[in-house]
C-alpha cells in the first residue's frame, strides 16, 4: 500500500527499537532524542490517523513505506544480532559497556580488543575516540587555560581513520561505524568524504539524530543540502526543519515543524524548536508563551532555557528573568545554561563585569557554547574592551561560521575602532546570513554614512532593504529622508518623511523625528505652492515648543501673506474683467 506518511504505530516501533540500540552503543544524546519523540507521539494512536497524511505533504514520492512492518522490524533487529556471537563475548561487551558508562574509556576499549562483531567494534572505536577527546581537552587546559586557544588535536584520529577507513572501503562497517567514521573525517577536515559517509549512515539507519546533527554541521547552505543523497524517510523531515532554522530560514522551518507537530503532538523538542523559530523571527510574545508552556509541562527542563532568557532580556522582564535564574540554579547549578541565564540577568541589570564572569563559567563547562561567546562579546563592547570583544566574537565564528550575531558584533566593534572598511566586511557577512533582518541593513547603512566613507547612495540602498524587511525600530525611514534631503532630492525626501510620519502616528510614538518631518514637509509644500497642506503641517508644529514652533509661526505668516496676496490679485483680475 502506498501512503504519503508512515503510520504512527510504525514510528512508535521504530523509535522504541532505536532508543535501545542507541543506548547500547553509548549514543546517549541520540537515544534521549529518540525517546522524547517516542513520548511525543499521541498515546492513543495505534493506527494511522488522519493527521499523519499531513506529515510530509511536500514529498514527491509516496511509496517509500510500501515495505511491510515485519520487514522493517527484521531489518532493524538484524543490527542487534551478531552472527556466531558467544555468550562469553557478550559478557565481555557488557563489562566494557559498564566501563564506558563510568567514563573509563581506555579501559573499555582495551577489554574489547579482539572481540568480533560490529557492536563491540563500534563501542571500542567510540571509546577510543572519546578518550582522545578527553586527552585533547586536558592538553588545551594545560597549555592555554580553560578558555584559551590551542591547536591540540585528538591523538586517536589517525589510528581510527586508518582502521575505520579500511573497513569502510571493504563495506564492512555497519551504520554506527560509518557514523563514527564520518565524525573522524570531519575532525580531520575531510568534509566531502565525511558528508558521504554520514549520508550512508543515515540512509542505512535514519534514527541516529547525532548523525543528522553531524551532517548538518557539514552543510553550509541549501545548495549543499540539495546535493546530499538522502533517502526519503520521516527522519529527514526533522533534519530539514532543523537545517532551515540553522540557515535562518525561519518561516520555512516554522512551517515544517508545525507539520511535524501534527503527528508528534506531545513532542517537547518540536515545541521548543517552534518557539525558537518565533524568537528568530522576533515574535517574542509567541515565543515566550511557548517556552512558558514547555516549562509548565516539564519544570526541570534546561534545553532551550537560554533562548527563553534571551527573550526575557529583550523584553526587559527583570522579575521573570530573576525567577528563571533561581529556578535554574535549583535544578542544576553547574549547567552551562544556568550560568548563561545568570549572565543574562546581570547584563539586564547593567552589571557587565558580573555578566562576563558567568558567561566565562558557562564556557568553562562547555567551550563550544556559541551563544555564551557571542553575548560575552556584547558585554565587552559595553565595557569598551574592544580587544576582548573581538576575541570572543572570533571564537564564536570559529565554532559556527553561520552565527550572524557574532559577525554583526564584529562589525559594531570595528566601527567603534573607527575602522569602517573592516566593519563593512563583517556587516556584509551578517546580511548574507540574515538578509531579512532590517537591523543588519541599518547597521551597514550607518557604516556607509561614516564620515570617512560618506558613501551615501550605498547607504540609501541599505536603508531601502531595511524598509522592505519591516524595520520595526524605525531607523531606516528617517535616515532615507535625511539622506535624500542632503543630496538635494527633495521629492524623495518628502516621500520618506511622510512615510515616517505615518509610521509614528500609527505607533503613537513621539520624538524629534516628528518635528523634523513636519517642518520639512511644511517647507516642501510651501515651496511647491501647496499652501493648504503646508498650513496643516505648520498648525501641527505649533503643538511643539522650541525653535520648530517659531519656524512654524514664521512659515504660517508667509503662507497667509501669500494667500492674501493671491486673494487680492484674484479680486483685481475680477474687477478688470467686469465691464
Amino acid at each position: 500500500m502506498n501512503t504519503a506518511a508512515p503510520p504512527i504505530s510504525s514510528c512508535r516501533r521504530e523509535l522504541r527499537r532505536a532508543v535501545r540500540q542507541l543506548r547500547e552503543r553509548g549514543l546517549y544524546a541520540a537515544s534521549k532524542w529518540a525517546a522524547e519523540q517516542l513520548v511525543g507521539l499521541p498515546e492513543d494512536a495505534r493506527t494511522p490517523s488522519p493527521t499523519s497524511v499531513m506529515f510530509s505533504s511536500e514529498r514527491a514520492s509516496a511509496n517509500k513505506y510500501s515495505r511491510s512492518e515485519d520487514n522493517v522490524a527484521a531489518e532493524s533487529e538484524s543490527m542487534l544480532v551478531e552472527e556466531g556471537q558467544e555468550e562469553e563475548e557478550e559478557d565481555i561487551f557488557l563489562l566494557a559497556k559498564s566501563y564506558f558508562d563510568m567514563r573509563e574509556y581506555r579501559r573499555a576499549a582495551h577489554i574489547l580488543n579482539g572481540v568480533p562483531g560490529n557492536k563491540p567494534l563500534f563501542l571500542r572505536c567510540y571509546a577510543t575516540y572519546l578518550a582522545g577527546e578527553k586527552r585533547k581537552e586536558e592538553e588545551i587546559i594545560e597549555s592555554a587555560g580553560p578558555l584559551g586557544k590551542s591547536d591540540a588535536l585528538n591523538p586517536e584520529l589517525a589510528g581510527l581513520e586508518q582502521e575505520l577507513g579500511r573497513l569502510f572501503a571493504k563495506r564492512n562497517l555497519d551504520p554506527f561505524g560509518t557514523y563514527l567514521y564520518g565524525v573522524v573525517l570531519h575532525e580531520l577536515d575531510r568534509k566531502a568524504e565525511a558528508r558521504a559517509a554520514l549520508c550512508m549512515s543515515v540512509n542505512a539507519y535514519p534514527w541516529n539524530w547525532s548523525a543528522w546533527l553531524e551532517l548538518q554541521a557539514l552543510c553550509s547552505d541549501h545548495d549543499n543540502l540539495s546535493t546530499l543523497d538522502l533517502h526519503d524517510h520521516w527522519m529527514r523531515d526533522f533534519f530539514t526543519a532543523a537545517f532551515c532554522l540553522e540557515l535562518q530560514k525561519n518561516t520555512e522551518g516554522l512551517s515544517r515543524y508545525r507539520t511535524l507537530h501534527a503527528v508528534f503532538q506531545n513532542s517537547d523538542y518540536i515545541l521548543c524548536q517552534i518557539a525558537t523559530a518565533h524568537y528568530n523571527l522576533r515574535e517574542f510574545d509567541e515565543a515566550e508563551h511557548l517556552f512558558e508552556e514547555l516549562l509548565r509541562t516539564d519544570p526541570y527542563r534546561m534545553e532551550g532555557t537560554d533562548t527563553y532568557s534571551n527573550i526575557l532580556f529583550v523584553k526587559e522582564c527583570f522579575a521573570a528573568l530573576s525567577h528563571l535564574a533561581h529556578k535554574a540554579v535549583l535544578t542544576d547549578k553547574y549547567r552551562p545554561e544556568t550560568c548563561f541565564i545568570i549572565g543574562n540577568y546581570y547584563s539586564l541589570k547593567a552589571q557587565h563585569e558580573k555578566a562576563v564572569l558567568y558567561f566565562k563559567r558557562a564556557l568553562k563547562l562547555n567551550r563550544k557554547y556559541l551563544s555564551a561567546w557571542t553575548l560575552m562579546g556584547h558585554e565587552y563592547v559595553e565595557m569598551k574592551n574592544t580587544a576582548a570583544a573581538i576575541d570572543a566574537y572570533r571564537r564564536a565564528v570559529d565554532i559556527n561560521p553561520r552565527d550572524y550575531r557574532a559577525w554583526y558584533g564584529l562589525g559594531q566593534t570595528y566601527e567603534l575602532l573607527a575602522m569602517p572598511y573592516y566593519a563593512l566586511y563583517y556587516y556584509r557577512k551578517a546580511t548574507q546570513l540574515r538578509p531579512q533582518d532590517a537591523r543588519m541593513w541599518c547597521a551597514m547603512g550607518q557604516c556607509y554614512e561614516n564620515e570617512n566613507l560618506q558613501m551615501h547612495m550605498a547607504a540609501i540602498r541599505c536603508y531601502r532593504r531595511a524598509v522592505n524587511n519591516n524595520d520595526r525600530e524605525g531607523i531606516a525611514l528617517p535616515k532615507l529622508a535625511k539622506l535624500h534631503n542632503y543630496l538635494g532630492q527633495k521629492d524623495q525626501a518628502a516621500f520618506y518623511y511622510k512615510k515616517n510620519l505615518e509610521r509614528m502616528e500609527s505607533d503613537q510614538t513621539e520624538g524629534s523625528d516628528i518635528v523634523d518631518a513636519l517642518l520639512f514637509l511644511a517647507q516642501h509644500c510651501r515651496n511647491q505652492n501647496r499652501l493648504v497642506e503646508a498650513e496643516q503641517y505648520c498648525t501641527r508644529l505649533l503643538d511643539y515648543g522650541g525653535r520648530a514652533k517659531e519656524d512654524a509661526k514664521a512659515l504660517l505668516r508667509d503662507i497667509r501673506s501669500v494667500q492674501q496676496h493671491a486673494s487680492a490679485q484674484a479680486s483685481m483680475d475680477f474687477e478688470q474683467l467686469t465691464p
